[in-house]
């Protein structure tokens, strides 16, 4: 029984250790991605005082900065063995969360409002982009929490969450492939998808159940969402928020 158990034994070992530096490398990667998209904006404009359209938009990205901060802290502060602060923070930051579920759908509405659309898309058909990002985000961290006693699944799932919101950055990136068209920025995504994919194969030598289902969730829905977005219904349906006042 021992030389049966014994090869099954060392890939969950080097998943331990190798955990310790793949994800908060993948962390550091999120929040340079996301610095370069919002930089000229938003970070190096002051951030409280970056010209930024309304208070609402200044709450938005405050929130989701905190975010980022939250899951740079918490992935270092795994790495560190510090699980016992890593769990106490956990709740606060499924709360922080929430609320960016909450400011980034009103953030979308007031951007529509604002008659907002880049990458060549009307603000109606734009409009789908924030808020089927946001509401994958939503359904992938809600299913982290659940699986917060399976750290595997849980930091895979809020990972790919995060890693589904970050088109966003990416096509205000200074840089003309990411800003040419949405297929372009959802290709930066992508790729860390398959580095998450090619590093699940490498560790445990198969890809992870969260990896593998979360990550076709997001390819999914960020390759329907444009077709979706210049339907008849979906316009009406943006028509309809565009006078909701936020």
């Amino acid at each position: 029984m021992s030389t049966i158990a014994q090869p099954y034994a060392r890939p969950a070992q080097t998943n331990r250790s190798t955990d310790r530096i793949f994800f908060p490398l993948l962390t550091l990667v999120i929040l340079v991605i996301v610095f370069l998209g919002f930089s000229r904006t938003y970070y190096t404009a002051g951030m409280v005082l970056a010209p930024l359209p309304n208070a609402l938009i200044h709450v938005h990205g405050a929130a989701f900065t905190g975010w980022l901060l939250m899951l740079a802290v918490q992935t270092g502060l795994v790495a560190g063995g510090r699980t016992d602060i890593h769990r106490k923070l956990g709740l606060w930051g499924f709360g922080l969360a929430c609320l960016m579920v909450v400011l980034g759908l009103l953030a979308a509405t007031d951007q529509l409002r604002r008659g907002h659309g880049t990458l060549g898309l009307d603000p109606a058909t734009f409009y789908i982009i924030p808020v089927s990002d946001i509401l994958t985000f939503a359904v992938l961290t809600g299913l982290s929490f659940r699986a917060r006693r399976r750290p595997a699944a849980h930091k895979r799932l809020l990972m790919i969450g995060t890693i589904g919101m970050l088109d966003a950055a990416v096509y205000r990136m200074p840089y003309a492939f990411t800003r040419s068209s949405h297929w372009h920025a959802d290709a930066v995504s992508y790729a860390l998808l398959l580095a998450l994919m090619l590093y699940d194969l490498a560790s445990t030598y198969r890809v992870q159940k969260a990896t593998l289902w979360a990550s076709l969730a997001v390819i999914v829905v960020q390759q329907v969402r444009v077709p979706l977005g210049f339907s008849p219904p979906w316009h009406a349906f943006a028509h309809m928020m565009q006078h909701v006042k936020v």
